[in-house]
């Protein structure tokens, strides 16, 4: 049952994705409301597919703050990375710039703001980080980041990549960061299991601490549910 649901969710969410793109692009026309609404329209779209088609609850502990802050998201599967979008009041995403060069998905991505970073970029790619970061806090929105850099399986708790602590101290926010199991439902391939998806919202983390204590407190508080 859980195999058979899980190819109707990729059948109907995929070519509704495509919709919401093209209804993004013609959005764009008209300012950055517009296209927020869409977008926020579209994360709706996913969330009740995964809810009511998968049979997947999402239970959170804490609350994330609205305004410019910068928020860390462990990161085990591609749902998080949707469910952002309604956890988080209008955020700017860094996600990979592999994603945001996907054709209709790319331009919708930018249109709404997402930072594309390429690793192979090195120096250059960490300042062109930086500088979409600082205009997220001047448009007074939320930055949202997954410091591990790419989705790792349940229970493994890689360090953080450097880039994460770069970004922090050039914004100087405040973190906070966000722990979740979303893993053990959405595990790798085709198959999605029903079930819980438990998140906790940690303490926030004051800007302006060095580089191994902002890593060492937001690994492990992004690491809270693991074990």
């Amino acid at each position: 049952m859980a195999a058979l649901r899980s190819l109707l969710y990729f059948l109907i969410f995929y070519p509704g994705t495509i919709l919401y793109c093209i209804a993004t692009l013609i959005a764009a026309r008209f300012g950055s409301g517009p296209v927020r609404r869409v977008i926020r329209a579209w994360a709706i779209f996913h969330h009740q597919l995964v809810t009511r088609m998968l049979g997947i609850r999402f239970e959170m502990e804490g609350e994330i703050p609205d305004g410019p802050v910068l928020v860390a998201f462990k990161h085990q599967a591609m749902v998080e990375t949707i469910e952002t979008l309604l956890l988080v009041k209008t955020p700017v995403v860094v996600m990979k710039q592999e994603y945001v060069d996907v054709p209709l998905l790319g331009p919708t991505m930018k249109s709404f703001g997402v930072i594309g970073v390429n690793r192979e970029a090195g120096a250059s790619a960490l300042r062109e980080m930086m500088q979409r970061g600082k205009q997220a806090i001047a448009e007074g929105r939320p930055v949202v980041i997954f410091p591990e850099g790419t989705r790792v399986p349940v229970g493994e708790t890689p360090e953080l990549r450097p880039g994460f602590a770069g970004l922090y101290r050039a914004l100087g926010l405040p973190v906070v960061p966000v722990a979740h199991d979303s893993g053990k439902v959405w595990p790798k391939g085709l198959v999605k299991y029903p079930g819980v998806i438990h998140l906790k919202v940690g303490e926030t983390i004051p800007a302006g601490l060095k580089r191994d204590e902002i890593e060492r407190r937001v690994h492990s508080a992004i690491n809270a549910l693991e074990g």
